[in-house]
């Protein structure tokens, strides 16, 4: 079952185009709709979905300022417009396809069985990712999985002593003073790592609890193992005892 959603600043386009979609509901089910792209912003952070019926023409940010700012796309996107002008420029945009309003049923059966070719065709690297991490977790219980330099690389926690952010990068710091860039932000970083294990004590860092040596409270850092001190942010130092 595809699972889709729907971004149209128009209520009666979204009415329109679901139930078009309801004639297919047993390949396709509409998991939500949008008339503002910014709450749609959100919302796709931590969702997953196989397509995006995205509208072009929208007051606040067009459909391509929408996938400007999309964190990860590793779904279908479906252009919908009344203005054939920007077909190429939706191809352009890397969508599968794009519908003219008012939505055609036969042209929406061709668009479904693109959809359908596309997630049969393409498994994104962070969707592989996300999928082989799963499989570890299952597998090994403890390893974390890491996706660095067109490579995986399997961790226990414990190899790992603390995360520092670099804006769009993040440096993992190991026990064996090695490290791995990656290009991740850290908020990224700190979804891949077990909590558990780790904590994000700073804007800018992540340690790993078990290698804590020491929490000099007056001044308000922790010494790692390896004898790095790291600030403890105020904002996160009761939640940083709680763990303690």
């Amino acid at each position: 079952m595809l699972k889709a959603v729907i971004i149209d600043d128009e209520p009666k386009a979204i009415q329109g185009l679901s139930w078009e979609l309801s004639n297919f509901s047993d390949e396709l089910e509409v998991i939500a709709t949008f008339s503002e792209p910014e709450k749609a912003l959100h919302y796709l952070k931590n969702t997953e979905l196989d397509c995006l019926f995205l509208d072009v023409e929208m007051p606040t940010m067009d459909g391509f300022q929408f996938l400007e700012k999309l964190e990860k796309k590793d779904f279908a996107v479906v252009i919908t417009t009344a203005y054939n002008e920007y077909a190429i420029k939706a191809l352009k945009k890397e969508a599968i396809d794009y519908l003219l309003k008012p939505i055609d049923s036969d042209d929406l059966k061709e668009t479904i069985a693109k959809i359908k070719r596309y997630n049969h065709r393409n498994i994104s690297t962070d969707k592989f990712e996300r999928i082989l991490l799963n499989f570890n977790n299952r597998l090994h219980h403890k390893k974390i999985t890491i996706n660095t330099d067109g490579k995986l690389v399997f961790l226990e926690p414990d190899d790992i002593l603390y995360a520092e952010s670099d804006g769009n990068y993040s440096t993992l710091y190991l026990i064996n003073n090695k490290k791995i860039v990656l290009t991740k932000k850290l908020k990224e970083v700190c979804e891949i790592l077990p909590r558990d294990y780790f904590f994000r004590i700073h804007n800018s860092y992540i340690i790993n609890l078990n290698k804590i040596k020491e929490f000099i409270k007056t001044d308000g850092y922790v010494v790692l193992e390896n004898n790095k001190r790291i600030p403890v942010s105020r904002q996160r130092k009761s939640d940083f005892l709680g763990k303690l």
